[in-house]
């Protein structure tokens, strides 16, 4: 599902079903592109994607309904490539943002040390994911052990956690950052303004760019939802 369609709808609802919890349009279940019934783990997350539904007006905007996209993926897509997407994040963990430190003694500098360093910390501390910060752009080898901690750590999660935890490597560029937001160690919207540090300190420099600052604004709203995302996995009730 992509794109605009006209509202065939008047009011969507969160409804207990067999396994879970399904988003229901005028009573029909919502099914996923793939017509697999679109069910999920926890009723605050069904009830947080009605919401997106019923926030939709005269057309209905998948687009940027964040939470039904990320079940669609994790029901039709996740299951099938578990191992794909653990990879990806090992791929992360090797080239991870907050490992490329300005290389020299600058303001930048200050402030990478200050929003990375209790992050890489906190992973190393709590997942066993210790990655090594280098000066520049080129990468180098991060240790296996670490490596396959993240590894262990991805394919242990569930279908719907392990797809906002790859969604959040992308968004964040950052398979650390994706990890304390997965974990609950800070909030989506916090870690979304540690992973644009280096642009907005560029655009303090050399002035704003409009088309970047939109950009970063529609993916401040998906980090927004990711963590809306995760709190409804959490959510028992």
């Amino acid at each position: 599902m992509s794109g605009e369609l006209k509202r065939f709808y008047r009011v969507a609802e969160a409804v207990e079903a067999d396994g879970g919890w399904q988003v229901c349009l005028d009573g029909r279940p919502v099914r996923t592109p793939a017509r697999s019934h679109q069910t999920v783990p926890t009723r605050a997350l069904a009830g947080a994607m009605a919401g997106e539904w019923n926030r939709q007006g005269e057309t209905v905007d998948i687009a940027r309904m964040h939470l039904t996209r990320l079940a669609n993926v994790a029901i039709d897509r996740t299951p099938g490539t578990r191992t794909d997407l653990a990879e990806e994040i090992v791929r992360f963990c090797e080239t991870d943002l907050t490992c490329h430190l300005d290389a020299n003694a600058s303001e930048l500098r200050g402030l990478q040390d200050a929003a990375w360093t209790p992050f890489r910390d906190w992973a190393g501390e709590t997942l066993s994911v210790f990655l090594v910060p280098v000066e520049g752009i080129i990468a180098s080898p991060q240790p296996a052990a670490s490596l396959e901690a993240a590894r262990t750590h991805a394919l242990a999660l569930d279908d719907f956690r392990l797809t906002g935890l790859a969604y959040g490597c992308g968004l964040f560029g950052s398979a650390i950052l994706a990890l304390a937001v997965e974990q609950g160690r800070a909030s989506a919207s916090d870690v979304f303004e540690a992973s644009i540090i280096d642009a907005r300190f560029q655009a303090e420099q050399w002035g704003e760019d409009t088309e970047a600052l939109a950009a970063q604004d529609e993916r401040r709203q998906e980090a927004v939802a990711l963590g809306a995302w995760f709190d409804a996995l959490g959510d028992p009730s």
